[in-house]
């Protein structure tokens, strides 16, 4: 496959005619997993209008949104549909979301239909990775996950309602490693052979030499993970800033480990650089809890992630006039 990777002028091009983005990584409270959200059963247009919603009106211009590729292939059409019905609230609501396709995270067996309920305490304890590593390690299988990336990719290729595409969320993690870099190049050149009008990207989020290699060089808009302090942030965005694209951290923000909205959006704004925080609203990903957190853990008297209770509350409110002021958005109302 022709390598079709945007030139540093079209990635800043691009970027350019963007505003400051500034958003979360968003799966309504009623969901679980990438599953819940989107299988027609469980889809909840009410809470992610109500919620899509609670972000824009603090400043929030995008979101970034993970879908499965067990969802094409159990039903492509319908998938789609809901993806569009989404995408008119996201749009209706002044949010422009970021797709990712593939994802290494957390429990390596996804099953479509019913999925579990959240264990007491647990952060996560229901998200699925896609494909899991049994598929990642098996190139045989891929045909199925080809189909799924040309045929989502080409359908919306044009569609302006998508900001751009994160191909590939945390490769290697749970222990894979080096082991999902021949996926990662795989889904590189199928998203190449459509070649959508939106950017494509895989982002940088631990220290796998050989794939973080091809993940920068082959990226149109180089994205990155952060969950440390400031100082340590800004040796990531010089470290990415020097290659002359565009930088985006797609997650940051757990209040325990000092990635904070007063430390972080400052530096995010002065460097041009966009970003959104892990989390909105408290749900069933439990994502208040931190990484580890045992089965039965108490609620934590600091939340990990997320930003409103399920009212929509603020969890702290200091933190919603932070990012109002940071995105101008004080200045509207």
């Amino acid at each position: 496959m022709p390598y079709a990777r945007w030139t540093v002028e079209q990635a800043n091009g691009w970027y350019a005619k963007q505003p400051w983005l500034l958003g979360c990584n968003f799966i309504p409270s009623t969901a679980i997993n990438q599953l819940e959200m989107w299988q027609a059963e469980t889809f909840d247009p009410q809470t992610i209008r109500r919620e899509l919603t609670w972000a824009s009106a603090i400043g929030f211009n995008t979101a970034r949104v993970f879908l499965h590729d067990l969802l094409w292939q159990a039903d492509a059409q319908g998938f789609q549909e809901r993806i569009d019905q989404f995408l008119d609230i996201a749009i209706e609501t002044g949010i422009q979301p970021m797709f990712v396709l593939f994802d290494d995270c957390w429990n390596p067996t996804p099953l479509l239909g019913k999925q579990p309920r959240p264990a007491p305490g647990v952060h996560n304890s229901g998200w699925v990775q896609s494909p899991g590593p049994q598929m990642v390690a098996d190139p045989g299988s891929w045909s199925r996950l080809e189909r799924y990336v040309k045929g989502l990719l080409e359908r919306y290729a044009a569609d302006e309602r998508i900001l751009m595409w994160d191909l590939y969320n945390e490769p290697g993690n749970k222990g894979s490693g080096e082991k999902s870099f021949g996926l990662v190049q795989a889904v590189f050149e199928w998203a190449w052979a459509i070649r959508p009008k939106q950017p494509l990207t895989v982002g940088i989020w631990a220290e796998f030499p050989l794939m973080n290699e091809f993940q920068i060089a082959a990226s149109d808009i180089l994205t990155f993970h952060h969950y440390d302090t400031a100082p340590s942030l800004v040796e990531w965005i010089l470290r990415f800033k020097a290659y002359g694209r565009p930088v985006i951290c797609t997650e940051y923000m757990a209040r325990p480990r000092g990635s904070r909205f007063a430390t972080h959006l400052p530096l995010f704004k002065q460097e041009g650089v966009g970003c959104y925080n892990w989390g909105l609203v408290k749900g069933k990903t439990q994502t208040i809890y931190p990484w580890e957190s045992p089965e039965g853990a108490p609620e934590p008297a600091e939340w990990f992630h997320d930003l409103f209770w399920e009212d929509g509350r603020p969890y702290q409110p200091v933190e919603i006039t932070l990012i109002q002021h940071w995105s101008g958005h004080d200045k509207r109302m």
